[in-house]
């Protein structure tokens, strides 16, 4: 038996079909937490110090507080549709409900570039965290690449051990990661080294001023380097389907989650380049470890700190790692994908997903470290660029349901309402503007666009006449936003998800 509707067709699903592609829920309120965490702290450590380089202390400043308007209302938003829609495809079951099955393929598409390319980004950052330690305490040095390859094998390895290890992990690594900025940020305050003059350091060009070196328009270029202080935070619906009570849950460990990534991101935005300098810290591959060696000159110490610093890139890789192989999972689980990536095995984890995230990581590093000398910032712009995709058309979502389902019952309401939806959508449409219209990013735009082109050109082609019921799909198709969703531990459920 099949179904068409809106241009796709779903076939029937083969008997035991769904027995190979279960899940199992684990997660409370802190495994949630931490591991919206661990998706994130990295940002801290690197990559967002770019932004100073590209606008000056000042405009990174304007930039910020942006973006932190931006993450407050998308996770407002999110948090009311993942409590309604408690299923593992996040932004593209919010889509698929709203718009269709191309609308929640597209978003879909557009999470799995950002997770995946994101992955590559925290990997190639703690590569060169791992290298520069490796020298400093023990004088050796390994190409990038092998940091690459054994960095993804380790958290493969943990990301397919089960659901209960990654959480433990990512709670474990975030509070370590949360306490060495907290120690750099003590040691950074009573350090002879703190100028916060210093933050204006940045020689003024073409008429520009020591808070805004490079001008207003300097401040539209910076915010996708804002967005690595929280990029990744809205993950956690993506755990739906491991977690005992998403309904509650999520909304507020996403909302305590970016609380505590405002306090962190702003120690670190503020301390870290009062004591390098605005101008020295606008070009550091590893301005963490940089600021430890300036606090601690011609020490060992800098380096024993900075090997704990790297547990914060660690922790992101492997927080991130996780939502890429849900997302995969859930969009293959529904044939948008090759259904082989789905498959879970006996430790209910989607290893398939995980392995060919992991591939494609490692070949986007491969052809961007050895076609140019901006790896890091490339990929990073590739991933911000599919994030803000996401978050438009999540944002999108969020009103159609609204308007579409004004009565349907949600478990946790947006504060912000649809204004609030309508000012992240927007500010996710600048970023997205600012990314496209600048020359230094071209190469991550091509990329970007030939993936789309190409997967839509597959589905169009093949795709759509092989979608499955999953959860998703099937939720989509029955009209079950107008039903109150029930979790795991009030309805008394087994541990593995059912399987819709």
């Amino acid at each position: 038996m099949s179904i068409s509707t809106a241009g796709v067709t779903y076939a029937q699903a083969e008997t035991g079909y769904f027995e190979k592609r279960e899940l199992r829920r684990h997660a409370k309120f802190w495994g949630l937490w931490g591991i919206g965490i661990a998706a994130v702290i990295s940002g801290d450590f690197s990559g967002w110090n770019f932004g100073i380089g590209t606008a000056g202390w000042g405009g990174f400043l304007i930039a910020t507080i942006l973006v932190t308007i931006m993450y407050f209302g998308m996770l407002f938003s999110i948090g009311e549709m993942s409590a309604a829609m408690p299923h593992t495809g996040g932004a593209y079951s919010f889509a698929r409900k709203a718009m269709g099955p191309w609308g929640g393929f597209v978003t879909g598409l557009a999470e799995t570039v950002e997770y995946v390319m994101t992955t590559a980004v925290v990997v190639f950052f703690s590569a060169q965290y791992a290298d520069a330690i490796a020298m400093d305490l023990a004088g050796v040095s390994l190409p990038q690449w092998v940091w690459w390859v054994i960095l993804y094998g380790v958290f493969l390895a943990l990301n397919t051990a089960g659901a209960e290890t990654s959480f433990r992990f990512a709670i474990v690594v975030s509070i370590i990661s949360l306490a060495v900025l907290a120690i750099f940020s003590v040691a950074a305050l009573f350090s002879a080294q703190l100028d916060f003059g210093s933050l204006f350091d940045i020689t003024p060009e073409g008429g520009g001023s020591a808070f805004l070196p490079f001008g207003v328009g300097s401040v539209f270029f910076a915010l996708p380097f804002a967005m690595w202080l929280f990029l990744g935070i809205e993950e956690l619906p993506l755990a739906a389907e491991e977690a005992h009570t998403p309904s509650k849950d999520i909304p507020r460990a996403g909302i305590w989650g970016m609380i505590t990534l405002v306090v962190s991101g702003g120690l670190v935005m503020v301390l870290n380049p009062a004591v390098l300098g605005a101008e020295a810290i606008g070009s550091s591959g590893e301005p963490l470890l940089d600021g430890f060696r300036a606090i601690f000159p011609n020490s060992d110490i800098a380096a024993v700190l900075s090997a704990f610093a790297l547990v914060g890139l660690l922790a992101s890789t492997q927080g991130i790692m996780f939502a890429y192989g849900r997302n995969v999972y859930s969009l293959s689980r529904a044939g948008y994908y090759p259904k082989v990536l789905s498959l879970t095995g006996s430790r209910k984890t989607p290893w398939a997903a995980l392995l060919a995230g992991a591939f494609v990581g490692i070949a986007a590093l491969f052809l961007v470290q050895f076609g140019g000398d901006a790896a890091g910032s490339i990929v990073l712009n590739i991933a911000v660029w599919g994030a803000v995709i996401a978050y438009l058309l999540q944002m999108v979502s969020f009103v159609l349901l609204r308007r579409q389902h004004p009565d349907a019952e949600r478990p946790y309401r947006s504060p912000v309402g649809i204004p609030g939806a309508v000012v992240a959508g927007g500010l996710a449409l600048m970023i997205f503007i600012g990314i496209m219209v600048n020359p230094d990013y071209r190469l991550a735009i091509y990329a970007i666009a030939a993936v789309f082109i190409i997967a839509l050109i597959a589905f169009a082609l093949v795709g759509r006449s092989r979608l499955v019921l999953s959860p998703e799909e099937e939720y989509a198709m029955s009209g079950g936003l107008d039903t109150a969703p029930v979790d795991a531990d009030v309805a008394g459920t087994p541990a593995v998800a059912p399987a819709g």
